[in-house]
């Protein structure tokens, strides 16, 4: 393993740790969707820039969704994790959770429960 470094956010210029501690022990990181490529420029953000760009990249996906398109949408495809993430999966409403397109959009299918953001 490579360890713990000390980085710079690359977006607000904040220090932050990245790394993994061991295999079993990933970066923080890995608990987002795998939706960027290295080559998209930028070293390393922090995890509130991480998950903004995350959240944007995600929005911006969502919209292009139609009914039609879910049944055959990138997010199926991607390793499975069971760690939701707050304003990426869901948000919280009122003690409540409501799950957003991209969670429902990551399970693949529709559950039948007329589900507020069901892209299906």
């Amino acid at each position: 393993m490579n360890g713990i470094k000390t980085k710079v956010c690359s977006s607000c210029e904040s220090p932050f740790s990245c790394g993994n501690i061991s295999v079993e022990n990933s970066c923080w990181c890995n608990d987002f969707p795998p939706i960027f490529n290295l080559s998209e420029g930028g070293d390393c953000l922090c995890p509130e820039c991480f998950k903004e760009a995350c959240i944007d990249k995600i929005d911006a996906y969502v919209e292009t969704i139609t009914p039609k398109k879910a049944l055959q949408n990138k997010a199926i495809s991607l390793p499975k994790t069971e760690k939701l993430i707050e304003d990426i999966d869901y948000y919280v409403e009122n003690g409540n959770y409501v799950f957003k397109p991209w969670f429902h959009l990551k399970r693949g299918t529709c559950c039948g429960n007329a589900c507020r953001h069901c892209p299906y």
